[in-house]
């Protein structure tokens, strides 16, 4: 996207520009386009794969309730089974009736009330293997519809893998057929950023964080004092790391919303890895009450970074870019931002 906008100020500054640079232009506004596509599909894969996560626990839940119940079942039968043997060489009439009339275990627990001297004294473990029985039924349901759920939920990440893969295709073959011009922007936009951090890093020694104050002095109607000033600290330590699509680490690189997820992470806040969805934590804040560390929304929660004071935000913006700093004033963001939630 700041490709694109650095291009946009290139060409109003030029009136008269060559057929190179106006195909160059055109080819980077195709460009921004699919970053926005991209974004908005890399979020959905997340969210995606938060479900197949969900989904997942719950099939692992469901199978140890199975494997439990079962264990209970087998012992409550060995139980009664053992008690129904002592009985048979007794030789009580009405039991060794029940067993010649019987196919299996569990038809005998069903008739098991036609012998008294059983039902009195082990009519606790015949509710058991009843209840049990019961519950293996729920349980196996409840595993098949869990099985059923995870699998669609897989076939979705894997839909949604290959249209993201799609898009990147198509952008990289854009990004070859001007690849001249690109490299002449990405110079300007490095030195742009070394100017910014520097700048940022300057405002962040001379006004350090202050410690969180007390909610309740907050005026009536205004969002409660920014807690977290101090994830600015921690996230510029990451400016440059690659983007990556899906990525949630320094190591293999960051998307937007596992940056942010990342970096309060190490505050000790815990995020869901989807823009849309770190947008349900927190209070709204208005634009003009932004701190450092309030959470900034754009492109229908399609995108998100960290605020950090002067105009400006830090975020991964798309494929192809850095963990960089942005202003909220630039087009593509003051067209599409959304708002901002304080954590």
């Amino acid at each position: 996207m700041i490709l694109a906008s650095v291009a946009a100020s290139t060409a109003s500054a030029t009136p008269r520009i060559g057929a190179k640079q106006a195909e160059a232009e055109r080819v980077l506004a195709q460009i921004q386009q699919i970053d926005a596509q991209l974004e908005l599909a890399v979020d959905a894969y997340n969210a995606a794969q938060i479900q197949v996560e969900q989904i997942g626990a719950q099939l692992r839940l469901d199978r140890r309730n199975l494997r439990i119940v079962r264990a209970n079942y087998a012992r409550a039968q060995a139980a009664i089974a053992s008690r129904l043997v002592s009985l048979y060489k007794q030789g009580d009439p009405s039991l060794v009736e029940l067993l010649l009339g019987a196919s299996s275990l569990n038809d005998v627990v069903d008739r098991v009330d036609t012998v008294n001297r059983v039902s009195d004294q082990y009519v606790r473990i015949v509710r058991d293997v009843r209840r049990f029985r019961t519950e293996i039924r729920k349980d196996q349901q409840a595993l098949r519809q869990s099985l059923l759920k995870h699998k669609r939920a897989l076939a979705e990440r894997a839909t949604r893998k290959a249209a993201i893969e799609g898009q990147l295709a198509e952008r990289q073959r854009l990004l070859s057929s001007i690849k001249d011009e690109i490299v002449k922007l990405q110079v300007q936009e490095a030195a742009r950023q070394r100017r910014l951090a520097a700048a940022a890093r300057a405002r962040l020694e001379s006004d350090p964080p202050t410690a969180p104050v007390d909610a309740a002095s907050a005026a009536p109607g205004d969002p409660p004092p920014a807690r977290f000033g101090g994830v600015v600290g921690i996230a510029m330590q990451y400016l440059g790391i690659p983007y990556q699509w899906a990525g949630s680490s320094p190591d293999t690189g960051f998307d937007c919303s596992g940056f942010v997820m990342y970096v309060f992470a190490q505050m000790g806040v815990s995020l869901p890895h989807n823009a849309a969805s770190q947008w349900s934590y927190g209070t709204p804040v208005s634009r003009d009450q932004l701190e450092p560390g309030d959470l900034v929304f754009f492109d229908g929660l399609g995108h998100d970074g960290i605020y950090i004071g002067a105009g400006q935000f830090i975020h991964s913006p798309h494929t192809g870019d850095v963990v960089k700093i942005s202003s909220l004033d630039e087009a593509w963001y003051a067209a599409t931002y959304v708002g901002a939630r304080r954590l």
